[in-house]
């Protein structure tokens, strides 16, 4: 199992590519069952969500074609021979549930294992399945998969969640957009990723309204067309490198960098002395101090603080002169590099979903392990302030989130090498 090994002390100048999001191309994917035509996606990111993604798909007996080092993704789903989505594959990744909606709607008939993925929490599906009962779906449990059926078609209805769901907000977007008549979809989800998909989906020939706001309404048409569509900016990734030359030190720009994408994270980020300045080739920021300032952070649905940044920023405020105070509200079980990054140094109380980080002077090097996919970056943030050596083990994690992050890094001076198992 590979190891990213790091050196710290070393400040970071240049720039960094910012990829196509992750979480906007595992829904924009699923996208392609809806249609019997050609579906082209730009910008799509390189990791390994991706390709289990494209496995599952062709599972289904959809094409999916990697082409230019990985970055267009070319699929069609003209002939579909299978409406089973196999627990061999959907247990690797939780958004292999996002199937479920697209053949439904396509087919009449889907049959969809219960999901997989990071340790970070329940996680359930009740919300996906509920909104698909709403727009007519007759849903069974069965052996640990979802079998779920419309012999007549999905009819248009309305959807209330009773808290913010993305990937329930995406299933049954994509599945009102086949559905007869009109869906309304209330307390949607109003990430950059939604408005994505409904971006794409229109671009097939879908009727949508609303999205980014909490309420979406969608008109069901008889069949959409194949499109071609470029992935959004990835919004975590770019946050997280936005805190690289926060914990090392230094001036990087994030190429392809938009403050709409990360408002909430980049006026914390500033709060605690960071300079972020927005230019025409991205988000450039800037440590110019010694010591950066505490503050405290509470994760919420978009447009609040990313729960998905949450790690990162505490690997930042370790080194915060004074003490922050961080509240997980979106999983229950998020905190588990605090225990990894103590052994570098820091001073971390968690008491339920609330972590107190006491700034230290510094941090020194371990062995550490990554225990999901946000919590390994942001031990290697760690690793790029600390004294001495850090290893990190266990980056198969890292690998679903981030796109060669150690070239990236060593491209603006840090010290930092994968070791191959």
């Amino acid at each position: 199992m590979d190891s990213i090994l790091v050196r710290g002390g070393a400040p970071l100048h240049g720039d960094i590519p910012i990829a196509g999001a992750k979480n906007a191309c595992l829904a924009l994917m699923p996208a392609t069952l809806l249609t019997d035509g050609p579906l082209t996606l730009t910008n799509s990111p390189r990791l390994s969500d991706i390709r289990t993604m494209t496995t599952l798909l062709r599972s289904l007996g959809a094409e999916v074609q990697s082409l230019q080092d990985g970055k267009v993704l070319a699929m069609s789903s003209h002939d579909l021979t299978s409406d089973t989505a196999h627990y061999d594959i959907v247990r690797k990744m939780r958004a292999s549930i996002l199937v479920l909606g697209p053949l439904l709607a396509r087919t009449g008939r889907a049959i969809v294992s219960l999901p997989g993925g990071c340790a970070i929490g329940a996680r359930p599906v009740d919300l996906h399945l509920r909104a698909l009962e709403a727009l007519g779906a007759e849903l069974e449990l069965k052996d640990g998969y979802v079998h779920a059926a419309a012999p007549a078609g999905l009819k248009g209805g309305k959807v209330s969640f009773p808290f913010v769901s993305v990937g329930a907000t995406e299933n049954v977007l994509m599945a009102a957009t086949l559905a007869k008549g009109t869906s309304v979809i209330e307390n949607a989800a109003r990430e950059p990723e939604i408005v994505d998909l409904a971006r794409c989906l229109r671009a097939m020939g879908a009727e949508i309204e609303g999205e980014g706001t909490p309420t979406i309404t969608v008109e069901g048409v008889d069949a959409l067309n194949g499109a071609t569509h470029r992935v959004v900016t990835d919004r975590i990734e770019l946050g997280t490198y936005m805190l690289a030359p926060a914990i090392a030190g230094g001036d990087v720009t994030c190429l392809g960098g938009e403050m709409s994408l990360v408002q909430s994270f980049a006026e914390r980020l500033q709060a605690t002395g960071i300079s972020v300045e927005e230019t025409g080739r991205g988000l450039r920021v800037a440590r110019t101090g010694n010591r950066i300032g505490a503050i405290d952070v509470s994760t919420a649905p978009f447009p609040g603080f990313p729960t998905d940044l949450q790690a990162q920023m505490m690997a930042l405020l370790t080194l915060a002169d004074g003490v922050s105070h961080l509240e997980e509200t979106i999983f229950e079980n998020r905190f588990m590099h605090a225990p990894e990054l103590t052994r570098m140094g820091a001073n971390i109380e968690v008491h339920g979903g609330t972590a107190t980080v006491t700034g230290v002077a510094g941090l020194k090097g371990a062995p550490v392990m990554a225990t999901d996919l946000r919590a390994s970056v942001s031990l290697i943030l760690a690793g790029l302030a600390a004294e001495g050596e850090t290893t990190v083990a266990r980056v198969y994690h890292l690998d679903r989130g981030y796109e060669r992050v150690e070239e990236k890094l060593k491209a603006c001076g840090a010290d930092i090498e994968r070791i191959a198992a």
